[in-house]
């Protein structure tokens, strides 16, 4: 995908100091690294508090923690650009539901990572909140496994709600 930097000697957001943020959605600011350990399963966990997102109706703010964690394989997600990705739905409307998958895809599509789970803690909005979580593990390895275990034990145990 165009825009997109797969090489890892060559991002060109990291250290930069005149970083210019896109107020409407961007997959495009997305960039990688090379796995330095590609020989081993490890989890990486992205835990952004500060998510901001409209509804696509009322086009009120919404704000979430979004929870990312994957099991990378050859490429890894630099942190500054997803920052700045995740920052880009500030202005754009979506369900919770479509944002958390839509984010899920376009990591799967710039890393094609052996797991990933993206799960959004959404605040509560008319005395609900919504929390969707979708993951997904490559077909055909025991990543594909771990994804349906995982879906169907994401949340054995109900939390405790302090309003977050």
């Amino acid at each position: 995908m165009a825009g997109r930097n797969e090489d890892s000697l060559n991002l060109g957001l990291l250290g930069n100091q005149g970083t210019e943020y896109s107020f409407e959605y961007d997959p495009n600011v997305l960039e990688t690294f090379d796995n330095q350990h590609p020989n081993r399963d490890y989890f990486v966990k992205f835990n952004c508090p500060e998510f901001t997102t409209l509804c696509p109706k009322t086009r009120q703010p919404d704000f979430a923690t979004i929870y990312i964690s994957y099991i990378p394989d050859v490429k890894m997600v630099e942190s500054k650009s997803l920052k700045l990705y995740l920052f880009s739905f500030r202005n754009h409307g979506d369900f919770h539901e479509d944002s958390v998958n839509t984010i899920m895809n376009d990591l799967i599509e710039l890393m094609d990572p052996r797991y990933i789970e993206v799960w959004g803690k959404f605040t509560p909005r008319g005395g609900i909140s919504i929390d969707p979580y979708c993951n997904y593990g490559k077909p055909g390895t025991k990543y594909e496994q771990i994804a349906d275990h995982r879906l169907m034990n994401h949340d054995l145990y109900p939390e405790k709600i302090d309003n977050r």
